[in-house]
């Protein structure tokens, strides 16, 4: 890399509370930053308020974070760009956004998910509408933070994984601060999807709670979600290691236990008696594991791994099964090795 970590011009592609957030961190580290917003409303109005009231209420955006809804004008000239539109938004937006990327400028993906039909993981759908210059260096965050207590300057860590190894240390630098400690893994598919089927596991555990079982049941779906999680990664060709980290196991108790998540939200409102079709009318927040469930489903299928807490989760979110008397077929299989 030519330029140095600091004082650098980015760009962050998507103003949800995790845009908005990250944007906030990285003036915090010392950028000049430009917010792109869907919509020449919601971004009028966040530039005037400087504040997302919508998604992310009571947290100024600092003076060097400009907003904007022109893509173009977003990416042109940046030297990072960080991606945090939901997963099933990222081909359009940085399939149109392509051709005014700098040649040298840094892709940070920060979306979480797997695309529905092709079953890609985003680093693949990269590949395939990006320049091979951009996607072979594009890096990806991930691991237990939530964007209110990054925005609140709450200490918080996250891993970027990279394929080129002075890139990945470049962005490393270039966001972190004593506030947002980064590390460094070279494992991109480990990274993508802990980060993504994690969310499933996490509507699991909000179903558990909300039928009442109780801690041991959440204990336990988050130990057997997690070895669920690293049969299909590894079988994806992750490194088993990376689930021990902190976008496998970090994100995943972050994610089931606290009830600040969007996806454990979701669960909590199904074991409670409500529909899909109402826990979706409610919100305009994307809780990203609803349609993680049905993909890594199909994946889990495809790849021949056993997903009994993937397959409970589709048959509940996607072919409305009964919350209870489903999850209670997890504890009528028979009896296994743990290492199973």
């Amino acid at each position: 890399m030519t330029q140095t970590s600091s004082n650098l011009p980015a760009a962050v592609i998507g103003a949800g509370s995790y845009g908005t957030c990250l944007a906030i961190q990285l003036a915090a580290a010392g950028h000049d930053v430009t917010l792109w917003a869907r919509g020449e409303a919601f971004a009028a109005e966040l530039a005037a308020n400087r504040e997302n009231r919508i998604y992310l209420p009571g947290f100024q955006l600092p003076p060097a974070v400009q907003v904007t809804a022109d893509l173009e004008r977003a990416v042109r000239g940046q030297a990072i760009v960080v991606g945090v539109t939901p997963s099933h938004a990222i081909r359009d937006v940085f399939g149109r956004a392509a051709a005014w990327f700098d040649p040298d400028a840094v892709l940070v993906n920060a979306s979480k998910g797997l695309e529905d039909g092709t079953l890609l993981t985003i680093d693949e759908v990269y590949r395939q509408i990006l320049s091979a210059r951009i996607a072979e260096r594009a890096t990806f965050l991930s691991g237990p933070t939530f964007a209110a207590e990054i925005a609140g300057g709450m200490p918080s860590a996250i891993v970027l994984a990279g394929r080129d190894a002075e890139t990945t240390q470049f962005v490393q630098r270039a966001i972190s601060t004593d506030r947002f400690r980064t590390y460094s893994s070279d494992d991109v598919t480990g990274v993508l999807v802990g980060g993504a089927i994690k969310n499933v596991v996490a509507i699991a555990a909000g179903v558990s709670d909300g039928l009442g079982f109780g801690s041991n049941a959440r204990a336990a779906l988050i130990t057997r979600g997690l070895a669920e999680i690293t049969r299909i990664g590894v079988a994806m060709g992750a490194q088993p290691a990376t689930f021990a980290g902190l976008s496998g196991i970090g994100d995943l108790v972050l994610t089931c236990s606290s009830d600040t998540s969007r996806n454990r939200k979701v669960g909590l409102a199904l074991g409670q008696g409500r529909t899909m079709a109402e826990i979706l009318g409610e919100t305009r927040m994307v809780a990203e594991g609803v349609k993680t469930t049905k993909v890594a489903y199909e994946l889990a299928r495809k790849l021949g791994v056993p997903a009994p807490i993937t397959e409970v989760m589709h048959a509940i979110v996607h072919l409305g099964a009964p919350a209870r008397a489903t999850m209670q077929k997890l504890t009528q299989r028979s009896l296994k090795s743990e290492k199973d």
